[in-house]
């Protein structure tokens, strides 16, 4: 995908492509970020209470929502997920090139340096959750919603009917409830994500013996995914409590009680499921990016004869 610095699609097809993967990334790996959100969820016990954690660690979580809720209740928040996908997936991995090629100017030749790699994911990881937020704050509402006691109706029956509950009772600026940490999250993972996967990649290439096949395309997914949950697993935890609890006033507000009700490491819980999740979703994304591209190109290239 990104060690070219000339993209050779045009944008629409690069959206297109971009979109799709996002999409297949999304459906594979949405139980793992189910189970991520529930963990961020999760307070801890207070003083005194010995009622042990509900949810523990990414396997037992998954096992919990499975069994009490049923395997459907894992892909919760799928649909509104896959919305999310199209604007936000397409939009930031499809403007990365045509961005990055801005910053460096269309006369540079060589490596892009890395420091632009970063600027065009920064640029289009900001513009694209801008867009996309309203579906992000409905999937993490549906997700965030365990099983509920016997006659308790749903605060959602979908995704549809949460948009329009959310601006029925909220009112149309609660669909961006959040946005300041969403787009610090998604401009700081957006910019992981994808520089390091190009520079990664660009790294691999340049080994003897290896090309620009799967296993390349594999270790460089596994290394985007590494380094964007690192960079951003505490803004991803103050976005899922904000989304999840409206009882914050704001950013810095969920950031202190968070750290004082739960410790420093409460930014980093989850961060097993959460690199299970990124780690796998970079992996299946841009093997299918890349593949999604490479199927386009011979399309247009059977066209062309």
């Amino acid at each position: 995908m990104v060690a070219d610095s000339k993209s050779d699609l045009s944008l629409p097809k690069t959206f297109a492509c971009s979109a799709f993967a996002a999409c297949v990334g999304e459906v594979c790996t949405i139980p793992l970020d189910t189970a991520k959100v529930r963990l961020q969820l999760q307070k801890s016990a207070i003083a005194g209470d010995v009622t042990l954690p509900k949810y523990r660690g990414l396997l037992g979580t998954v096992g919990t929502i499975a069994r009490e809720e049923g395997l459907r209740s894992l892909w919760k928040g799928v649909v509104p997920g896959l919305h999310r996908q199209c604007l936000f997936g397409g939009l930031r991995i499809g403007m990365y090139e045509p961005v990055k090629n801005l910053y460096v100017g269309k006369d540079h030749v060589g490596d892009v340096p890395l420091s632009k790699k970063i600027l065009a994911g920064l640029t289009t990881g900001a513009l694209g959750i801008m867009v996309a937020n309203p579906t992000d704050l409905v999937k993490v509402r549906l997700q965030a919603e365990g099983k509920l006691p016997a006659g308790v109706p749903k605060r959602y029956t979908g995704s549809l009917n949460a948009y329009s509950t959310i601006v029925r009772q909220e009112g149309v600026r609660a669909l961006w409830t959040g946005l300041g940490p969403n787009v610090a999250r998604n401009a700081i993972i957006n910019a992981a994500e994808l520089a390091s996967y190009d520079q990664v990649k660009q790294s691999i290439l340049k080994i003897p013996g290896f090309t620009d096949n799967v296993v390349t395309h594999i270790l460089s997914g596994l290394g985007a995914g590494f380094f964007a949950v690192c960079i951003g697993s505490p803004v991803d935890v103050v976005k899922s409590r904000m989304m999840g609890d409206p009882s914050y006033k704001g950013t810095i507000d969920c950031f202190v009680k968070t750290l004082k009700a739960d410790g420093p490491m409460a930014f980093y819980k989850g961060f097993i499921p959460n690199f299970g999740r990124l780690g796998s979703w970079n992996v299946i994304m841009f093997l299918t990016l890349e593949q999604a591209k490479k199927y386009v190109r011979e399309l247009d290239s059977s066209k062309k004869h």
